[in-house]
């Protein structure tokens, strides 16, 4: 009676003990995986992640309504993130792979590209914006194109002229040394004027997304309503701020 006793207890602890290391171990690896944390991967790169809108999903109506904001931002630029940190699970500078971007699959040039131009073009909006730049950038859109209407014009063409999907851009003159002189252009799909393998090269100014998913909703197949509505969300700060820094 009193050796059952004792086999039953030794049971009983053993299992206890078990349970108890069971924990301690998932406890464990929870840790680590809170230390590492959602951006962090095995790798010990750094995840791209998906930045925030500066403003809300409704904040550039009439313009550009809230849900093409929401789908285009949540569903579309995400995507973009989410394929690149596929292609890429080690991370890295951005700027740096979208320079060099002929060393890369194709899948990193269309994502790269995505979640580049994407989180450039977001920030080139802002509620209450359009009307026209100042400062420098105006000089200098006056002297590229002899008058900012004229710009306007240009701009708009490269944008509706552009076949199937891509982005119309404004951009500093990378083959110009002195007085960083302005062009625009266009480039094909997530393409951008940075990339290596681009026939449009350039410090990018300003971008506007002429893919259908940037304008269907509203607009349906008349890209020019929605370019000539992007004008007047255009955030031309910061334009002129990425033209002052541009070397």
């Amino acid at each position: 009676m009193e050796t059952n006793r004792r086999d039953f207890i030794k049971k009983s602890v053993g299992l206890t003990m078990a349970a108890v290391a069971t924990t301690a171990a998932a406890k464990s690896l929870n840790k680590v995986h809170d230390l590492l944390g959602k951006d962090k991967l095995a790798q010990g790169g750094t995840a791209f992640t998906l930045p925030a809108l500066p403003y809300s999903y409704d904040a550039l109506e009439p313009h550009i309504d809230k849900m093409t904001m929401e789908i285009h931002h949540d569903k579309h630029h995400k995507a973009y993130v989410d394929n690149l940190n596929k292609a890429l699970p080690g991370g890295g500078k951005l700027e740096e792979i979208i320079a060099k971007i002929s060393t890369q699959p194709m899948s990193v040039r269309n994502n790269g590209g995505g979640h580049y131009n994407h989180s450039l073009f977001w920030q080139l909006m802002k509620p209450a914006g359009g009307g026209t730049p100042s400062g420098v950038l105006l000089d200098a859109i006056r002297k590229s194109f002899d008058s900012f209407e004229n710009f306007q014009k240009k701009f708009g063409e490269a944008a509706s002229t552009r076949f199937g999907s891509g982005w119309a851009w404004l951009v500093v003159d990378n083959s110009v040394l002195d007085n960083k002189v302005l062009k625009i252009g266009s480039t094909p799909n997530q393409d951008n004027p940075l990339m290596d393998i681009s026939d449009f090269k350039g410090q990018p100014v300003l971008a506007l997304d002429v893919w259908e998913h940037a304008y269907y909703l509203k607009n349906q197949n008349r890209r020019a309503d929605y370019i000539n509505s992007w004008w007047n969300v255009v955030n031309w700060d910061k334009a002129n701020e990425l033209y002052t820094a541009a070397k």
